[in-house]
């Protein structure tokens, strides 16, 4: 720490403090998360302190206050880079917990998921911990089972900050949780039987729900397009079965643009069977093939294969 220099701080979370550094080796600055639980990392300090890239604001700065709606297509650049982030670490076995406006960070155009406290694995066994994510953004999921959920509530909770972005007002703002999927069924009905039976263990809330039809998502969102709202409803599916992925998110139509653009990146995360492999040898990502025999592969795929591994043929 004796190569910074406090120069104020950002913020406070529960377990962490960021303040501003200036790096007086390049003179530039930086963010540093100093966590306020004693670790062995720093024996002088007896603390750990965690350098990153200084960003300008997180996206609830951004709205905070704001009367007039951000532009659709900054809102679709935002989401787009969002969905990626989300499909990024969800290929790589982690989901995040936390989704919220908090948490995604902006640097100009430039947006970026922070904060992985709270992410665990995919693979890990559940019940995972019952406690995650601030409750405006938990998922129906979430709330109502002890600790059976998946990645899909990342989803979830991105589909209401999406809503936040756009209409300037958070979607289910409960006031505990029993107000929280009370304002969830006002909106998007209470679920089918079937759904209801997938939650297991339920805890303090019955499932002997009332039944409401739901309003639908409230009419804040004027400068949302069809397909923008075609893409929230999807996020926000009270089911998590029937909820969209994040891969599946970023080849949605209100992405084409975006997606069009970025096709040669999407391509090395898809997963790839090469041609002349065991039958039963799980396909791999593109990234897992050494760069030389990339290029001796000519590339095979549909725009419409979302799940299906592609074929590779060696040329």
């Amino acid at each position: 720490m004796n190569k910074y220099r406090p120069v104020g701080k950002i913020g406070e979370g529960t377990f962490s403090d960021v303040l501003k550094m200036l790096n007086l080796r390049d003179g530039k600055y930086y963010a540093c998360k100093h966590m306020k639980q004693h670790f062995e990392s720093d024996k002088k300090a007896g603390s750990l302190s965690l350098i990153c890239e200084l960003m300008d604001m997180n996206i609830y700065e951004l709205i905070r206050g704001r009367r007039k709606p951000l532009p659709e297509k900054k809102i679709i650049s935002y989401m787009y880079q969002l969905c990626k982030s989300l499909d990024h670490i969800h290929r790589n076995g982690i989901f995040h917990r936390d989704v919220k406006p908090e948490n995604i960070l902006i640097k100009q155009s430039t947006l970026k998921l922070g904060d992985f406290g709270s992410c665990r694995s995919i693979y890990a066994k559940q019940p995972y911990t019952e406690y995650i994510s601030t409750r405006w953004y938990r998922a129906p999921e979430c709330l109502l089972t002890d600790g059976y959920y998946s990645y899909k509530m990342d989803m979830w909770s991105a589909g209401c900050v999406f809503y936040e972005i756009t209409s300037l007002q958070p979607l289910f703002p409960g006031s505990n949780e029993l107000d929280q999927i009370s304002k969830i069924h006002d909106i998007v009905g209470t679920p089918a039987k079937k759904t209801l039976n997938k939650f297991k263990q339920s805890r303090i809330i019955s499932f002997d729900f009332p039944f409401k039809k739901g309003t639908g998502i409230p009419p804040l969102v004027p400068n949302l397009s069809p397909k923008g709202f075609s893409l929230l409803c999807a996020m926000i599916k009270y089911d998590p079965d029937e909820r969209i992925a994040a891969h599946q998110a970023l080849q949605h139509p209100y992405f084409q643009e975006l997606w069009a653009a970025d096709k040669p990146a999407l391509a090395m995360h898809k997963k790839v069977r090469l041609l002349g492999n065991p039958a039963g040898q799980e396909p791999l990502h593109l990234w897992q093939i050494p760069k030389e025999r990339q290029r001796q592969l000519v590339i095979m795929y549909s725009d419409d294969s979302q799940e299906k591994p592609e074929f590779i043929f060696g040329t």
